[in-house]
């Protein structure tokens, strides 16, 4: 089975020609996790990239207390796990399937030979590290500077430009989020993410049902926490 279209609409590799897709897509193999698996934990060795062909991820940090912080979610498409394939060590994150997850799997020679020989390849993953960079750097900012509600908005926001769809009603968040995964996204308690989703749900700004957020007046929600 050939990937090259999916590969091709991944911006890591959409510059490579259509030879060099179809060379690649003979690389890669297919794994399946249920929801709620662990694809790898922080400390594991990294052997491989991973790709998204269906379904989502959900890129954590957890402490030894139970504690989690979610740095990414992912969707189709996107790539995951390149960092220890790079630098030679431990896996820094655990990446877990938030719903029966669909993978492509492409192993560190194959990987690091492609890097080598494809510079516009390296450009795109340098991108997409720093995509992941810049999201740690502002969760650090957020714990250190904003306040419970402030936080909240900035996710709920970010999801929306990232992950949204226009609905009749507004923003529609794409993936359905527990309150337990808002408040680890956020990096506060589930009951702060109760308080000010009800808040908001109240103001007319958002509505939240089965897990899933739509944002009336995203531009309002926006001002009301500057």
């Amino acid at each position: 089975m050939s990937y090259a279209q999916l590969l091709a609409e991944i911006p890591m590799f959409e510059s490579l020609g259509r030879e060099d897709l179809e060379n690649m897509s003979s690389l890669l193999q297919p794994r399946r996790f249920a929801r709620g698996e662990v694809i790898f934990h922080r400390g594991d060795v990294g052997t491989a990239l991973f790709i998204i062909r269906r379904g989502q991820v959900a890129i954590r940090l957890s402490s030894s207390e139970g504690r989690e912080i979610t740095l990414a979610l992912l969707d189709r498409g996107d790539a995951f796990g390149e960092l220890s394939l790079l630098d030679g060590e431990m896996r820094s994150t655990d990446a877990m399937a938030r719903e029966e997850a669909h993978l492509l799997t492409l192993q560190r020679d194959d990987f690091r030979r492609y890097l080598e020989t494809r510079p516009q390849v390296s450009l795109a993953l340098l991108a997409n590290m720093s995509r992941l960079v810049r999201r740690t750097t502002q969760l650090v900012y957020d714990s250190a500077f904003l306040d419970a509600r402030s936080r909240l908005v900035r996710v709920l926001l970010e999801l929306a430009k990232t992950q949204g769809k226009q609905g009749p009603e507004g923003l529609v968040i794409t993936p359905k989020l527990t309150q337990s995964e808002l408040a680890n996204l956020c990096g506060v308690t589930r009951e702060s993410v109760n308080k000010w989703l009800r808040y908001y749900v109240r103001e007319g700004m958002l509505s939240f049902e089965g897990g899933q957020i739509i944002l009336l007046q995203p531009e309002r929600l926006g001002q009301d926490a500057e």
